[in-house]
């Protein structure tokens, strides 16, 4: 198990480390300058989404996943975060097309750049893993199927939240202010 647990990080590693600085610069400015974060996906992706959208929450950012039972109106000033390895999933496309008729920005997480969501959206972050498009610049992994996309995914959007915790001059020790305290 010990050498599956090395395999699995060195890929995650190798693929943050492709990620264009100036690609993560643009999503931290939008989300910063957002009124409201929305994020799309579907299957593993949605989960490392919902993750993240739990994790603007503890930030202070209002940030919902569309579906979701309280999500408002998506409107101008809004950021719709579509993620989608091969983009190409039907569902999040639609919603990135109705996003941009209704005034605000997109911006699409995924590995591939030509992608059928790519005419509505404002910009790219690649994260350049294998998927199911086996495109010939992708990483290839050695796990089954998107894993590499899904976990490089939510550890690329913890380290976002970590850089807009800086940004904001955050104290770790405050955020549980924002935290779920029902539980």
């Amino acid at each position: 198990m010990k050498e599956k647990f090395s395999l699995i990080v060195s890929e995650i590693d190798t693929a943050l480390q492709k990620i264009d600085e100036s690609q993560i610069e643009d999503l931290v400015q939008s989300i910063l300058q957002a009124d409201t974060v929305f994020l799309t996906g579907v299957g593993r992706v949605l989960l490392s989404l919902q993750a993240f959208s739990k994790r603007l929450t503890h930030l202070g950012i209002k940030a919902y996943f569309v579906g979701a039972n309280n999500e408002p109106a998506f409107k101008p000033g809004d950021l719709l975060i579509v993620g989608s390895g091969s983009g190409c999933s039907i569902v999040p496309v639609a919603i990135a097309k109705k996003a941009k008729e209704f005034g605000g920005k997109v911006i699409h997480i995924g590995s591939n750049p030509r992608g059928d969501v790519s005419p509505y959206t404002d910009a790219m972050v690649r994260i350049p893993v294998q998927t199911r498009l086996y495109l010939k610049d992708e990483i290839v992994s050695q796990q089954p199927m998107t894993s590499l996309f899904e976990q490089s995914l939510l550890v690329f959007l913890d380290a976002v939240s970590m850089e807009i915790i800086q940004r904001k001059k955050l104290d770790l020790k405050q955020l549980w202010q924002w935290h779920a305290n029902l539980e």
